[in-house]
């Protein structure tokens, strides 16, 4: 392919502008078109009582020198302007378990390591075998280790996405406890028994492990810079563009795309970065295969998320550098996300950095499971700063039951909380669905399975020939996992070698 060549990207996920911001740097004409007012997908944030709020990315892992995030950024020309604050080295996440056992997990594997040894003195031997696993695994994917070649890889040991993770922990230990606090970070997957992976809580435990960062004053600092980058290369961002349809010549090509307002845009090629299942009800399903749409919109998607959002009176509630991650029950990772009696059974707290954190937070941000057919009542309505409907009160009296009921799980382990509580706002699965165009409001797209790996995998080639794939779905989720699939992306334009040797001056 010729650099020159026009490129439309839809949707500013940080997948879109990673592939974006490669391509324009390397000589193509680059085009983002975001439907909403904020550009960044997950990265987005907002402001209430003069606070930041982020609405997806709390904190992001593999950022200390010479680590894989870091070195991808670096290579990006992001890394340098970004404002981080490191977490603590001795509990990054701190897991709570319902019959009161509590285990921290620490930067550094030697660290980690040591972290878990004080809270299962019985169990140094286990946690070594466990620590090995995860790090063995890590070196079945060269692109995440930053490396071209490998002795091993992934794809010529396919066996290795086929084993589960709470079955492959069970062969290492006995202890359940040490399973569930290995597995207790599992909503950063969305982790499921009999479904995740081993692979999937490799990657990402290991990325934390080397280098967990809060952003100061929110995550879209990064969608921010990658946008100034993009326009430093001749490329643009364009918000308030929603895709509406496409153009396709004779051959099956798409000869432009057609927005809401009526805008055109011609293009050579398209990368998509919504959810393949979106992408295919936008672009028309006639134009791929049956067996591709059928088993694209056949795909469970991970679970949908309600948060909470704490605006807290001043100087009464100590900063807290850790991620808490409680459960309420001992069913971790098949827990009920049905609203019930017992709703919610997991809550993830974190403590949102600004400039003006010292002592004392100035908010945190809790979330907890919950199924988007709790809504269903309410699907219909859409809610955006550029599409401003309005839901009935029914929803939004919905809405204070479920803010009340985790505030009553929060007293239980953050005793007092309520009384230092200003005021409390919420996002639902809905909420979600409208901002960052995921079906149901699935937190992470599709759900990784190891029992049916070639069906959940996704190619960025498609069955139209200038049309290709970005984002969280081509291999995990996460500003790590949609930024390596971004790379894979652009490889189908540019050198990987000519890239990745690039990426690996980094160090």
């Amino acid at each position: 392919m010729n650099s020159g060549q026009k490129i439309v990207v839809i949707g500013s996920g940080i997948g879109g502008l990673v592939s974006g911001l490669i391509l324009a740097k390397h000589g193509y004409r680059v085009q983002v078109l975001e439907k909403n007012h904020q550009v960044g997908g997950s990265l987005q944030v907002f402001s209430r009582d003069k606070k930041i709020f982020d609405t997806g990315v709390h904190y992001v892992g593999g950022l200390d020198h010479g680590e894989n995030l870091y070195r991808i950024f670096k290579y990006l020309e992001i890394y340098d302007d970004l404002e981080m604050k490191r977490l603590d080295e001795n509990g990054f996440d701190i897991i709570r378990l319902a019959n009161g056992t509590t285990a921290s997990h620490g930067i550094g594997y030697a660290n980690f390591s040591k972290q878990l040894k004080v809270s299962f003195p019985e169990n140094h031997a286990d946690v070594d075998r466990i620590v090995d696993a995860l790090q063995l695994y890590c070196t079945y994917f060269p692109l995440y280790n930053i490396e071209l070649e490998s002795e091993i890889n992934y794809v010529e040991h396919n066996e290795v996405l086929e084993v589960g993770a709470w079955e492959h922990l069970a062969t290492l230990t006995d202890n359940e406890d040490l399973i569930k606090v290995i597995l207790g970070s599992g909503p950063l997957y969305a982790g499921l028994k009999g479904v995740t992976p081993f692979y999937v809580v490799a990657l990402i435990l290991n990325s934390f492990i080397k280098g967990s960062y809060r952003f100061v004053n929110g995550g879209s600092q990064i969608a921010k810079l990658l946008m100034r980058k993009i326009a430093e290369n001749g490329g643009e961002v364009l918000r308030r563009k929603e895709v509406v349809g496409a153009n396709y010549n004779e051959s099956g090509t798409i000869r432009s795309l057609i927005c809401s307002d009526g805008s055109e845009f011609e293009c050579d090629f398209v990368i998509s970065n919504m959810h393949p299942k979106e992408t295919i009800h936008l672009l028309g399903r006639k134009r791929f295969k049956t067996a591709y749409a059928n088993r694209v919109n056949s795909l469970p998607n991970t679970i949908a998320s309600f948060m909470i959002y704490l605006s807290l009176e001043e100087n009464t509630l100590p900063y807290f550098n850790s991620n808490y991650y409680d459960y309420y029950t001992d069913n971790i990772w098949d827990e009920e996300f049905h609203f019930n009696d017992s709703w919610p059974q997991m809550t993830f707290t974190s403590a949102q950095v600004s400039k003006n954190t010292k002592e004392y937070a100035e908010s945190i941000s809790v979330m907890c499971y919950l199924d988007f057919n709790e809504f269903k009542t309410w699907e219909d309505s859409v809610r955006t700063i550029v599409k401003e409907g309005t839901r009935e009160e029914t929803y939004e009296a919905f809405k204070k039951m479920c803010e009340e009921r985790i505030l009553d799980r929060m007293e239980e382990r953050f005793p007092g909380i309520r009384s230092k509580v200003r005021h409390s706002y919420s996002s639902t699965p809905i909420t979600y669905r409208d901002y960052v165009s995921t079906p149901d409001g699935s937190m992470y797209g599709i759900q990784k399975d190891f029992k049916h790996t070639h069906r959940t995998q996704i190619n960025t080639k498609t069955h139209i020939p200038n049309l290709f794939l970005t984002g969280q779905n081509i291999i995990f989720h996460g500003i790590l996992g949609a930024t390596i699939g971004a790379l894979v992306t652009s490889f189908n334009f540019v050198s990987n070698k000519q890239v990745i040797e690039k990426i690996k001056m980094y160090d």
